[in-house]
């Protein structure tokens, strides 16, 4: 099942969209399990602004290439990118328990298993790349460095030693000293843990963009494939199912009663 922010608009190319011959477009990476629809954008000059889809255009763009994500054969040589359309990704929701998808029809309450339930959400990451370079930019850094990744809060802090200053010669004393191990096994744990969360964090998002997408066709609600997938999740079967559970069995499998 997939969900869209869209409320009560449909998953529809606009008017104008349609006009210039553009369609909504759709890819996946089956490893991780995410989806991208990229929705044409509505570039009618009273509600769009070409500079600024000039400007959003180069960051993502750049974005792209930083993250291996290009998209192959979308933009033309020497072309200057601009910000048409609108990408959707998906995130995977866990489901607890088994959902179903309900459906009245002709009187019949027809069910169909949900095995995966993935929410749609406008991708905005080119955002940051463009806050970098405008930053670069006013600190008057024309190159592409930047000053790395922040240090990991769950590594040690490298030790400053102090400069050596000459001890005045005095009474000499004997101090001892005695290391303890510390009880509270509690702390280290925690830190430990964060460090492994960390790396699971950053190994998760390399494998993501070590993946290459896989280019998929999207049949919207008005063409029949979408009506032949529509008309699938209904039975064509009209023979009667008998029941053999009896009440007191089925009361018995419900958890908590």
């Amino acid at each position: 099942m997939h969900q869209f922010p869209l409320l009560t608009r449909p998953l529809q190319v606009p008017p104008s969209a349609v006009l210039s011959g553009k369609r909504i477009t759709a890819r996946i990476k089956h490893q991780v399990r995410k989806l991208e629809l990229h929705l044409p954008a509505d570039t009618r000059s009273e509600v769009w602004n070409v500079d600024r889809s000039k400007e959003l255009g180069a960051a993502r763009a750049e974005d792209d290439r930083e993250k291996n994500q290009e998209t192959k054969g979308k933009e033309r040589s020497g072309e200057e990118p601009r910000l048409s359309e609108v990408r959707m990704q998906s995130e995977e929701v866990p489901q607890k328990g088994t959902y179903m998808l309900g459906i009245v029809r002709d009187g019949q309450l027809y069910l169909h298993p949900i095995s995966q339930t993935h929410q749609f959400r406008p991708t905005l990451t080119y955002l940051d790349m463009l806050s970098r370079k405008n930053k670069r930019n006013r600190s008057g850094d024309d190159s592409d460095s930047d000053d790395g990744p922040p240090p990991d809060p769950d590594e040690p802090a490298p030790v400053m030693l102090p400069k050596k200053e000459k001890q005045s010669s005095g009474e000499s004393r004997e101090v001892q000293v005695i290391a303890r191990k510390t009880e509270d096994k509690g702390s280290g744990q925690i830190q430990g843990g964060l460090s492994v969360v960390r790396r699971e964090m950053l190994q998760a998002i390399r494998i993501e963009e070590d993946e290459e997408w896989e280019n998929l066709q999207f049949y919207d609600i008005t063409t029949n494939e979408s009506a032949e997938s529509f008309e699938g999740v209904f039975c064509q079967s009209t023979k009667l199912l008998e029941c053999k559970t009896d009440i007191t069995a089925f009361l018995k499998e419900i958890q908590g009663l």
